[in-house]
């Protein structure tokens, strides 16, 4: 599988290995600079569907670039507030004393977007809706939309996301048939 023709719609060309996110196939992809799949893992993406407008719950599509990559030394399911560490580690009987919490843990790949008024900018910035690829919790099921607009992966896959990008990696969602989102 080659993904080579989506690089003529980046900001700029990938020089570096990049990633891809396929709303429809719930799978997120480390390609090559050519656009060759190198890795590619389970996702979970938000369970409002595909959308770019603040307080939407919704994934958004386009081209992002990862701003800050955060958690590095921290242990898998280490839980995350506020994109800091809070000192727990996710385990079965935290998530009985918190039913309701939203969890974020391990890692954070803190996303901005690089397309204006699609991604960034106004009332659609993927910075300031605070979208991210983190880890969640084992139970959750990989596959099937579930998150609040993140994407989510499970904590050893998130682990291996994170060495293998740094702040600067060019990310691509796509909603389906790897269409990219233009500005109206």
């Amino acid at each position: 599988m080659n993904f080579a023709h989506l690089t003529a719609t980046a900001p700029q060309h990938p020089t570096t290995p990049w990633l891809l996110v396929r709303v429809a196939e719930q799978r997120l992809y480390l390609l090559s600079a050519a656009g060759e799949v190198l890795q590619s893992w389970p996702v979970s993406t938000a369970r409002a569907g595909v959308g770019e407008q603040e307080g939407s719950g919704c994934t958004p599509r386009g081209w992002h670039r990862i701003r800050a990559c955060i958690g590095q030394g921290q242990d898998a399911r280490a839980v995350f507030k506020g994109r800091r560490p809070t000192g727990e580690i996710w385990t079965p009987q935290l998530n009985q004393a918190h039913p309701k919490r939203d969890w974020i843990l391990g890692r954070i790949l803190w996303l901005c977007g690089e397309e204006k008024g699609v991604n960034r900018g106004g009332s659609v910035d993927s910075q300031r809706r605070y979208i991210y690829l983190h880890g969640t919790p084992d139970d959750q099921p990989m596959g099937i939309p579930l998150s609040h607009g993140c994407i989510r992966l499970q904590p050893e896959q998130i682990l291996e996301v994170f060495a293998q990008v740094a702040a600067g990696t060019l990310v691509l969602i796509t909603a389906q048939e790897d269409q990219p989102v233009i500005a109206g």
